[in-house]
């Protein structure tokens, strides 16, 4: 086959289906089993009858050597109860007797059907059997062609022995030496088998196409489950991602599991483009709450700047509110900047440490070592979450005298205690100022809040409580989501970036531990930072004698 014909081959198998794919390897296989159970059985049948033949070969051969060739051709004339060639008759059929001299020249010729013979063959066409290719030959049979047409002829010579007269004969001892070679068409055999090959070509021809016509419909059965699944995948790319594929079969079968993993996959794909659209969502709000946060204050600054060139400001006092305005403006600008920049920088190390998102929870780790996942850009080193929330304390007391602000141990129960962790103390700070602006900022004045310290199992635990109108449900599952606002005004006093409590989780997940909050409506909210313990358990200096920071027991 030719390198054309062969592609063309490879490109015709390609383009074939999966019923072509699998019925026609499974009649090729059929067609081949078949084949080689003839060749098998049919030699095998051949040997066996050839076998037969030589048997009586060797018998006849026996008797023949034994009797002198005048005997075998008129043994009937002389002896009323001998025929040896009629002996020759039954035991082979209608052998053909063939009396040789020592130099390998025939002496007589004993045919059982001389002269009835077909005449394309009237016997066998003997080699030169002298007696030095006799003794070569060992008694052995051998096949040979005919003198006329195609038959094949089984022969055997053995050579003659010399032996006293046979009994009632009058045949003294033959003189000199010689061969018998006795010989057998096998015409029957040959005939047997072709007639065996014919029955096998014909039945084995049409129990094909009969297996070959039941193997397609059932292959087309076996694969219908795949056209509904090829139906489903269809449904599904035309946009409807609600679709799975039916249960085609058990849940042990191919097409169970199949049919398991395919639903499986749709799940994943469902929930990947519902968050992608999500994502996007939260993304467009961003884009709109980022823009008017940023357009404001350029707004202002811009407006501001303008008047100053217009020369609109011509005293001293205006000109310093007016810088005062562009500065505020500024730093809010800067800091919404800078969030923006920290969230950045946190997904990027997260991703380049874990392979997961700044917002993924990490387990906790080992004492007194690093924790896995934590980003190399924190500046770890043991501190007390107490001092934290002091200080955190002491900024709301100043900022609102008028708030009520207790400092106890997490869950309100006790006073504060200990809560030694491995940290950056600079980036838990901007968490807890995170958290106490965000109280301060979504309660009404006046609320009470209360700041939490202390351990819980194997961390340490820092908790902002209010008792302002709370979250929702939904609320709470969404309220660390980045960009994600539970009040979606523009109001700058209570809507924000949603950027914040972004910040906590990515900041808390960077510490290899993980923030959460529990909320019911009108009854407040409590958010909870949950960070490794530090096995180190030495109280750092600057702490009064019963554990707390210097003025805590005065703020309680």
């Amino acid at each position: 086959m030719t390198g054309c014909r062969r592609r063309r081959v490879r490109a015709l198998w390609a383009r074939a289906s999966l019923r072509s794919r699998v019925l026609v390897p499974a009649v090729a296989l059929l067609a081949a089993g078949f084949t080689a159970f003839a060749l098998v059985t049919g030699n095998a049948l051949r040997d066996y009858m050839e076998d037969r033949v030589d048997a009586q070969l060797r018998t006849a051969a026996t008797v023949f050597a034994l009797v002198p060739p005048t005997v075998a051709e008129h043994g009937a004339d002389q002896t009323p109860s001998a025929n040896l060639a009629g002996l020759g008759t039954d035991l082979l059929g209608n052998p053909v007797i063939t009396y040789v001299a020592g130099d390998g020249t025939i002496e007589s010729s004993i045919d059982s059907l001389a002269g009835h013979r077909d005449g394309d063959a009237r016997g066998p066409a003997l080699p030169r059997l002298d007696t030095a290719a006799v003794t070569a030959r060992g008694g052995r049979p051998f096949t040979v062609g005919s003198t006329q047409g195609g038959t094949r002829w089984r022969v055997i010579a053995v050579p003659r022995a010399e032996r006293a007269a046979l009994p009632g004969t009058g045949v003294g001892k033959p003189a000199g030496s010689g061969s018998v070679v006795v010989a057998t068409s096998m015409d029957q055999v040959d005939g047997t088998v072709s007639r065996m090959w014919q029955n096998y070509r014909t039945t084995g021809l049409g129990l094909l196409a009969v297996l070959a016509v039941a193997g397609w419909f059932a292959v087309r059965s076996g694969l219908r489950p795949l056209s509904r699944v090829e139906q489903t995948a269809a449904e599904i790319a035309g946009g409807d991602l609600s679709r799975r594929v039916p249960e085609l079969a058990g849940p042990r079968t191919e097409l169970g599991r199949l049919a398991a993993a395919l639903n499986g996959m749709l799940g994943q794909l469902e929930t990947a483009f519902a968050a992608r659209a999500e994502s996007e969502a939260r993304m467009s709000r961003f884009v709109a709450d980022a823009g008017h946060e940023l357009r404001t204050p350029l707004a202002g600054i811009k407006g501001l700047t303008g008047l100053h060139r217009m020369g609109a400001l011509t005293g001293r006092e205006d000109i310093e509110a007016t810088m005062s305005r562009i500065a505020r403006e500024s730093e809010r600008l800067a800091r919404l900047i800078e969030d923006m920049l920290l969230l950045a920088r946190l997904d990027e190390n997260a991703l380049r440490t874990t392979g997961s998102p700044a917002g993924t929870p990490m387990p906790g780790s080992p004492a007194g070592s690093r924790p896995p996942g934590i980003p190399p850009g924190l500046d770890l080193a043991p501190a007390d979450l107490r001092t934290l929330a002091a200080d955190a304390l002491h900024d709301v007391r100043a900022l609102d005298p008028a708030r009520a602000v207790t400092l106890t141990g997490p869950g309100g129960h006790g006073p504060p205690a200990p809560a030694p962790a491995l940290a950056d103390e600079a980036r838990l700070r901007q968490v807890v100022t995170n958290l106490v602006g965000n109280a301060v900022a979504h309660t009404p004045p006046g609320t009470s809040l209360r700041i939490g310290v202390g351990t819980a199992g194997d961390h340490a635990v820092l908790e902002v409580a209010d008792e302002g109108p709370g979250l929702t449900p939904e609320e709470c599952v969404h309220i660390f989501e980045r960009f994600y606002r539970a009040d979606t005004s523009r109001n700058r006093a209570t809507g924000g970036a949603g950027l914040g409590l972004s910040i906590v989780r990515s900041l808390v997940t960077a510490h290899a531990g993980h923030v959460e909050v529990d909320s019911v409506p009108g009854r407040g909210a409590t958010f909870r930072v949950l960070l490794p313990q530090h096995s180190d358990r030495h109280v750092p200096s600057g702490t009064t004698e019963s554990g707390a920071p210097p003025g805590t027991a005065a703020l309680t």
